[in-house]
């Protein structure tokens, strides 16, 4: 009788893919099918809109077409304006939101973590503030306008008002989310009042802080513009003013247009910034 022949059966390893390495292609896929769905939303509602308005089924007086609107565009950057260079008047509203956005993000940080961390100093002034943040910031402009002339000084005004409250607030709750065993063990180890809201408070109400600095841009924007409205002697809202002043409704658009650009643009440094400050946050769940 022939011994039996034992043999080991082979297994066939395969290479099952990394899972990291199949999310990031997956991602890469949806970012991709969302930007093309994008394009396409945006070329067909263009396209319907420019249709619509060469066949006078919407007035091209009132609603201009896109066509109309990118002239216009074109001949702001080769021409100029009325008031001069088209990035003059860009770099004339983008330094009053700018400005406006910096002064209202510091000033409503720095209060926001005060009444946070100061209960009397909250129970004295949480209720002025209440009554600040009712009245429609909107409605200062021109008052605005009144105490600080045309210059950028009113607009800037206008845009800290606006700024300054989303900030405070998300500041203000940042510093009362803070989970209290850290800062029960910060002051077991010695930390000071001031170390701990240097070390624990500030940095777990950061991210708090930078959810609003999204949207508080965008109204630092509009403070700007609303001030420039109103009264002024350059700018993107002087633009706006002038055009529809003069019935010129693809001039009208056409600022639109540079202003969602600018705030894009800024949405997009932030959302840098954001993304390199807080690099050790997950970008999803694990499934």
């Amino acid at each position: 009788m022939s011994p039996e022949v034992l043999s080991t059966p082979v297994v066939d390893t395969v290479k099952t893919p990394d899972r990291a390495q199949t999310r990031a292609q997956a991602a890469r896929r949806r970012k991709l099918l969302v930007n093309v769905v994008r394009m396409v939303l945006l070329v067909a509602v263009l396209g319907l809109w420019e249709i619509l308005s060469r066949a006078k089924v919407i007035d091209p007086f009132n609603f201009s077409m896109p066509s109309k609107i990118w002239d216009q565009i074109w001949t702001w950057v080769t021409h100029g304006t009325a008031l001069g260079s088209l990035g003059e008047q860009i770099w004339y509203t983008l330094y009053e939101a700018l400005l406006g956005w910096v002064i209202g993000v510091v000033a409503g940080v720095l209060l926001g973590i005060a009444l946070g961390r100061i209960r009397l100093l909250a129970e004295v002034l949480g209720p002025y503030i209440k009554v600040l943040n009712s009245i429609p910031r909107i409605v200062l402009a021109p008052i605005f306008l009144i105490w600080f002339g045309l210059g950028p000084s009113s607009k800037v005004a206008s845009a800290v008002v606006l700024v300054f409250f989303p900030v405070f607030f998300n500041a203000f709750q940042g510093a009362r989310e803070v989970d209290r065993n850290l800062v029960a063990n910060a002051r077991i180890l010695g930390a000071s009042d001031r170390r701990v809201t240097l070390q624990v408070v500030i940095p777990s109400a950061t991210s708090w802080i930078f959810t609003s600095l999204h949207v508080s841009f965008g109204f630092a924007l509009i403070g700007a513009i609303v001030g420039e409205y109103i009264g002024a002697t350059k700018g993107i809202g002087l633009l706006v003013s002038q055009s529809q002043n003069t019935f010129n409704a693809a001039g009208v658009y056409a600022a639109m247009v540079i202003l969602a650009v600018v705030a894009l643009v800024a949405e997009g440094l932030l959302t840098f910034a954001e993304r390199r400050i807080f690099r050790w946050k997950p970008t999803g769940s694990d499934s």
